[in-house]
């Protein structure tokens, strides 16, 4: 491919990726909508996850002890993942370089590519279905909405939460492959 068509497809696919974020983030002009998404934010940032891995010991006995262990350590590699990925990348979010994005909730940190908290949201999920599918109807949802949430607030284009969900199934996949 010539670099001038290249360049032309990565320009392209730059407008895309900003033209969803900026649907998506309509959503944080309204009250309700905002309030919502950040507490689906805050509660995937770790608060709902930490929660289940501590309850699922004593709702499965060995088998939750197991599935807990399994997604701490996935989860401790997918911190490590994405924080080495964001440091090498160094895309700003979009609120920054975007006057039309709305910022719905305050950053954890400076770099948006790849979203962890989506990363990890499909990491847990996949993970806990494996070791118990009946959590499916609600650990699905839920990581999707962690997903949306951080395109609604402005903190995260659409390619960004694309390779947290994609980086976040390999590592778990490869997780539950392994085991």
């Amino acid at each position: 491919m010539s670099s001038a068509r290249s360049e032309r497809l990565r320009r392209r696919c730059g407008e895309i990726d900003l033209s969803v974020c900026v649907l998506f983030n309509r959503g944080v002009r309204h009250r309700d909508v905002q309030r919502f998404f950040a507490v689906v934010s805050r509660l995937g940032n770790g608060v709902f996850w930490y929660a289940m891995m501590a309850v699922l010991p004593f709702t499965y006995g060995d088998a939750g002890m197991a599935s807990a262990l399994h997604m701490a350590l996935v989860g401790l590699i997918g911190v490590l993942l994405y924080r080495a990925m964001k440091g090498h990348i160094n895309r700003e979010r979009p609120f920054v370089n975007h006057p039309q994005i709305r910022l719905g909730a305050m950053p954890l940190d400076r770099f948006s590519f790849p979203s962890g908290h989506t990363l990890h949201a499909v990491a847990f999920t996949i993970v806990a279905v494996s070791h118990h599918p009946s959590l499916a109807i609600v650990l699905v949802p839920f990581a999707v909405l962690v997903a949306a949430s951080r395109m609604v607030l402005g903190l995260h284009y659409p390619s960004d939460v694309v390779m947290g969900a994609l980086v976040g199934a390999g590592l778990a996949l490869g997780s539950v492959l392994l085991i």
